[in-house]
Formats: C-alpha cells, sequence, structure tokens
C-alpha cells in the first residue's frame, strides 16, 4: 500500500513508500483510511523531539488523526463490524494514518459522528480529545470558571472554545484581526488581538489557561492567573508527569523533569501551577465527543484539504504557518468528494 514514512528523523525525514498492509491483531480493527489530519505533533515526531520517550522503530507510518471503513475485524474485537465509518487518534508507537489502510486497537476507534463528513471526522480526534482531557479531566472546569486559550482560530483553539462554552465557562482567547469573527462564532466571549494588545495586559483572575506556543507566551500566561490556577501546555517543557505517562524509567522522568524547572518555579512564585499535556488515545471519549457534534455543541474548523499524494505539502502548509484557521485534513477521495 501507499504511505507516507519516517525513515530518519529530521525535516526531510519523510516520504512517500509502499509498505505492506498492516497485520491485524485480535484486538484490532483493520480501517481503510478515507481521511487523514495533520497535526503539529506529526513534525515533532517526525523531527524526533520525543525519541527517547516514544520509541518508534523506523521506518514508520506517520499520522496521529484517522477517518475510514472498518475493512477487517480481529478475533477478540466486538462492537465493530465491517463497512462501519469510524474515526479515531491510535494510540503512540501504532500512528500510521497517511496510509492506504490502518489496524487500530479496537479501543482507541469510535463510530464516526453521523453529522460529519469522513472529511470532516478526521479534523477531529486529537483535538477533540486533547479538549476534552485538559478541561474535564486534567483541570476540570466547572460553570462560571475563567478560561484562556492562546490561538482560539487553531485547530486545538477552535475546539477548546467550544467545549469550553459547553462546559458553562467563560472563555477568552488570542487570535488575530481577520480571525475574530470566527472565535466569536465558536463562543468567545472575549478576543484579545494580539496584533494589537498584549494579553497580559488586560486579563487576569483565570482558572485555566491553555497554552500552544511556549516560551514567553507560557511565561505571561501565568501571570493572569488568579492563585491556584493552571497553566497546561501542549508544546513543552515537559515534565515528570509527562514522563510517567508514557512508562519511561524513573531517572529519565527525573532527567524530564528539569526541562520545566524554570518554568514550575516562576508558576510556584506566582502561587499558580503549571502542567504540560500529552494527550492520550480513548475510544470511549471519542464516543462522547460524536454526541456533541451530533447534537451541534461542536463544529470542526476545517482549512483546507489536500490529496492524498500531496500529504507532504500538506504538512508543509502547517509548518510554514499558511493555515489561516482550524485544520487541514488529506483525502483520499478525488476532489475531495
Amino acid at each position: 500500500m501507499k504511505a507516507f514514512v519516517v525513515e530518519t528523523y529530521g525535516k526531510d525525514g519523510a516520504r512517500a513508500a509502499d509498505v505492506p498492509v498492516p497485520t491485524v491483531g485480535d484486538r484490532d480493527v483493520l480501517v481503510r483510511v478515507s481521511a487523514a489530519g495533520i497535526n503539529p505533533l506529526d513534525k515533532m515526531v517526525r523531527n524526533g523531539e520525543f525519541k527517547r520517550l516514544l520509541k518508534y522503530r523506523r521506518p514508520f507510518v506517520l499520522g496521529h488523526d484517522v477517518a475510514g471503513v472498518v475493512t477487517q475485524v480481529g478475533s477478540a474485537v466486538h462492537g465493530f463490524n465491517v463497512g462501519d465509518e469510524v474515526y479515531a487518534r491510535p494510540r503512540d508507537l501504532r500512528v500510521g494514518g497517511f496510509a492506504e489502510f490502518i489496524a487500530i486497537d479496537a479501543d482507541d476507534v469510535a463510530p464516526k459522528p453521523a453529522s460529519l463528513t469522513l472529511q470532516e471526522a478526521a479534523a477531529v480526534p486529537l483535538v477533540a480529545l486533547a479538549a476534552w482531557q485538559i478541561l474535564v479531566e486534567r483541570a476540570q472546569v466547572k460553570p462560571e470558571q475563567k478560561v484562556l486559550v492562546h490561538g482560539g482560530a487553531g485547530g486545538l483553539g477552535s475546539t477548546v472554545i467550544q467545549l469550553a462554552k459547553h462546559l458553562g465557562a467563560a472563555v477568552a482567547t488570542t487570535a488575530n484581526t481577520r480571525s475574530e469573527e470566527l472565535v466569536r462564532s465558536l463562543g468567545a466571549d472575549v478576543v484579545v488581538d494580539y496584533t494589537k494588545e498584549d494579553f497580559s495586559k488586560v486579563l487576569s483572575g483565570y482558572d485555566l489557561v491553555l497554552d500552544s506556543l511556549g516560551g514567553a507566551n507560557l511565561e505571561k500566561s501565568l501571570t493572569v492567573l488568579k492563585p491556584g490556577g493552571l497553566a497546561v501546555s501542549v508544546v513543552g517543557p515537559p515534565d515528570a508527569g509527562f514522563a510517567k505517562q508514557l512508562g519511561a524509567p524513573f531517572f529519565l522522568g527525573m532527567v524530564v523533569n528539569t526541562l520545566s524547572r524554570k518554568i514550575r518555579k516562576q508558576a510556584e512564585a506566582l502561587d499558580v501551577r503549571y502542567e504540560f499535556f500529552f494527550m492520550q488515545a480513548n475510544g470511549s471519549q471519542l464516543r462522547k465527543l460524536a454526541a456533541l457534534y451530533d447534537g451541534g455543541e461542536l463544529r470542526p474548523v476545517i482549512d483546507s484539504t489536500f490529496p492524498f499524494d500531496q500529504t507532504l505539502e500538506a504538512m508543509a502548509h502547517v509548518e510554514q504557518g499558511r493555515t489561516k484557521a482550524g485544520k487541514v485534513v488529506v483525502s483520499m477521495v478525488p476532489d475531495n468528494g
């Protein structure tokens, strides 16, 4: 089958290749890929940013978001049948959405939201799971709490705005001038145009900040939190909790924890908390999220769709910051039909 694989770590490490159709284990479903979403995580994994913690055996197929049709079901799998339309964020070390077929552990798969096309559904799993796991599990957001999400027009930001509003929170976001109308339509109560204003000068008293930029933006984010508030970053620096999540040895967890020592000390001085976040595959959560999409509580935002043979161009589109809003999708179906 045709696929896009990482052969060597680095910017030019991914290429098109012919590889065998994956073997289907007892607990797997084989999915014929209809579409796959592009995520910043694809670039990070391709570049080897987590290679000490995620031990991929190269060459491996890239791609963390997938939607398609079940073509084979493992002997121990119940609840899925050949012909089912599904979506998933396959678990780490088993990613591979940039291919004609992928074998996925059935626990990571869920029926596609009925209201979405397969191309739309491919834009959803990673960002929706991240939003759910941050807002519901990690921060346990309650009605009337205040949430700030940076980059509200992006794939993750646009999803977080909608889910936070569904949970009853007051939501602020940063965006550029052209995106203000979009993020307000998604439910943002306060929009700070980062081309004109410094968010840290106009916002305060927030319970949660979700950072996707890191660096100085993360440091400033700590200052808008109320005492006891939480800043969560999806770009790092990583902490010991991340290493533990991936099952790394204790000593490696200690090494990873030193990377976030500075920001954690800054947070402590302000009486707030910092945590790194790395989402986990979860089919049962995708089922709950599908109900929110089908109920109109959430909607995907898609920037553009590329044909499958232009997967590397689609990745470059995202890496070069050419995305105007939402997610980029690659589709197996000609003309996005």
